[in-house]
């Protein structure tokens, strides 16, 4: 009766173990993120910008913003932004052209609007990096190191510029090829991206931008809403200039 009575024991104890649910593996980023591009929908991002010598920081820009989706990527977005001297202005992307609105725009008198290239990170304190790129979103998932739900790594504007039209149809792709971007993703438990820190020190800058040489300029980017709807639309031609007073 004993042995009876330890052999059930040992039965029932197996029959648990092997009825234990698996631990579910964790999302792949890059499927999450293919599963939220549609047209008409997007994911909603605040940010904030510092810029520092090395010694001294100072919060340059705030952002709020929305990206739009295509089935491939960002198909158009819209930023509005504060400097650290509190001057407002806003960038709507559609398509190929980009629209500049606010008062440190020089604009002529009558138009509200600058047109000019679009499809490209917004401004020089926006957030370098773009994880609703799919190729960008899977560079930064490769070259990181993972724990928990953080990626952590490295990548070069050399490397960014093959795979980021955000990145490569900016003013920044004319810098130092060399540069290196210190970044870190966080993760939810869906597998997107719902914060993204970056940092950089500016080198061998273009003669328009040699104010920032040997600067460091660092961004905290969060995501929210993704899949959500929204809609970025061009403001109306009769406010928009394509040329800027001299």
């Amino acid at each position: 009766m004993k042995k009876t009575i330890i052999a059930l024991s040992v039965l029932a104890a197996s029959l648990l173990v092997s009825a234990a649910p698996a631990q579910a593996a964790a999302p792949d980023p890059v499927r999450a993120l293919k599963a939220k591009l549609v047209p008409g929908h997007g994911v909603h991002f605040t940010e904030v910008a510092n810029w520092s010598d090395g010694v001294d920081t100072l919060q340059t820009d705030t952002a709020e913003g929305v990206l739009q989706f295509s089935k491939k990527g960002v198909a158009g977005y819209e930023v509005r932004s504060s400097t650290w001297d509190d001057q407002k202005f806003r960038v709507v992307s559609v398509g190929d052209t980009a629209y500049y609105s606010g008062a440190i725009y020089k604009l002529p008198k009558g138009k509200t609007w600058f047109a000019s290239g679009g499809g490209a990170l917004p401004t020089i304190y926006g957030q370098i990096l773009n994880p609703a790129e799919l190729a960008t979103l899977s560079a930064l998932l490769k070259k990181g190191t993972k724990t928990g739900n953080k990626i952590t790594g490295k990548i070069t504007f050399s490397d960014l510029a093959k795979i980021s039209p955000w990145f490569s149809r900016s003013v920044l792709s004319d810098w130092a090829d060399e540069t290196e971007i210190s970044y870190t993703l966080t993760l939810s438990s869906a597998g997107l991206v719902t914060k993204l820190s970056s940092s950089y020190r500016a080198k061998d800058v273009t003669k328009d931008f040699s104010d920032f040489e040997g600067g460091i300029i660092s961004v905290d980017t969060r995501y929210s809403g993704w899949g959500s709807k929204v809609s970025v639309k061009a403001p109306a031609p009769k406010t928009v200039t394509h040329t800027l007073p001299e």
